[in-house]
């Protein structure tokens, strides 16, 4: 297999700055690193904190993307007892760890204290090469198209994980608050998981795409009854998933615990929530923020996903097209994941 002497990439040369499409020549990997051939990589939200600069030691001219997923062209030294050139796979949040700081030593690689992220600790996917880490590598099922898995790697994962790490068990009334680029797959994956399942969002004329996603039930959070009195109607959530970037719609949820209940949160807001100790203290309620997942837990969602046959709604664009499909998922006008593609 002949391999291209360069590669396009799609970067950002200042903090918010509009992304260009240039050429690099095609780096060799690494000890313990491989070269992928980028198929697809998902626009997420977060691409925003490396654009923008808004986290510490983003460097520029930045490349971003952390929803991979691709082909191994070529081995670094040290991987090649564990994969093969041409073995398909994905690339996620988590992009790596230190492997020596105490959460790694403790086997909580996901959140290492330097976690390597794409597009942050070294180029992302949106581009036609990624050098990666081999203990960043999730393989993909042969049932799974490229711009399927990419998405996976972090909107996927962070959805299935929250729910299979959560005290809910089959049969036990779980709710997922909103239905965007996490939630439309939150509520696929509760709904297979056994959980009898309630989709929140805004708004009366979703009710019906909730259900065909598999939510048992449907609360509109724009309706004259409160939400929290909603969920007490169905006999309380043992687990509400919050994937919606809104801490107001969040803090809504809290009275709608059961006892013991749980809520897991994964919409990022910079606002506080509005949550008081008798809230929790009461009811022996547990409000807990959670992370990705590790290369294994994608591998995890990935083959949970092709077994139940959950699929992200995505629209594909070409590489050439990061700024508008960049500019669209920041909008809002997403459904719901957009996703570069090389081919």
């Amino acid at each position: 297999m002949s391999v291209p002497q360069v590669y396009r990439a799609a970067q950002v040369t200042t903090a918010g700055g509009p992304f260009e499409i240039v050429e690099r020549e095609v780096p060799q990997p690494g000890p313990h690193h491989v070269r992928v051939a980028v198929d697809a990589c998902g626009i997420c939200h977060s691409d925003a904190l490396f654009v923008d600069a808004a986290l510490p030691g983003v460097r520029f001219p930045l490349v971003p993307g952390h929803e991979i997923a691709g082909r191994i062209e070529e081995l670094g030294e040290g991987t090649r007892d564990a994969w093969q050139v041409g073995d398909r796979v994905a690339v996620g949040w988590f992009g790596g760890s230190c492997g020596h700081c105490t959460p790694c030593r403790q086997g909580d690689f996901i959140v290492c204290r330097n976690l390597k992220i794409p597009g942050w600790a070294y180029d992302g996917g949106y581009a036609e090469r990624v050098i990666a880490p081999a203990d960043a590598l999730a393989r993909i099922p042969d049932a799974l198209a490229p711009a399927d898995a990419a998405p996976i790697g972090c909107a996927g994962v962070t959805t299935y994980n929250g729910l299979r790490r959560s005290s809910a068990r089959p049969g036990d009334l779980v709710a997922v608050l909103g239905i965007g680029g996490l939630g439309h797959l939150g509520v696929q994956y509760a709904a297979a998981m056994g959980f009898e399942t309630v989709a929140i969002a805004r708004g009366a004329a979703k009710a019906d795409f909730a259900k065909e996603l598999g939510a048992h039930h449907y609360i509109d959070s724009t309706a004259g009854t409160p939400v929290a009195d909603a969920l007490q109607a169905l006999g309380g959530a043992k687990v509400v998933l919050a994937t919606a970037a809104n801490s107001a719609a969040i803090t809504a949820t809290v009275e709608g615990l059961a006892p013991r209940g749980e809520l897991v949160v994964i919409g990022v807001d910079p606002e506080p929530l509005g949550i008081s100790p008798a809230q929790l203290i009461m009811d022996g309620r547990v409000v807990r923020g959670h992370p990705s997942g590790t290369a294994q837990d994608v591998q995890d969602t990935l083959a949970f996903s092709a077994l139940h046959g959950i699929r992200p709604m995505t629209e594909t664009v070409p590489l050439d097209g990061a700024t508008e499909a960049y500019r669209k998922m920041m909008s809002g006008a997403a459904r719901f994941r957009m996703v570069l593609t090389t081919g």
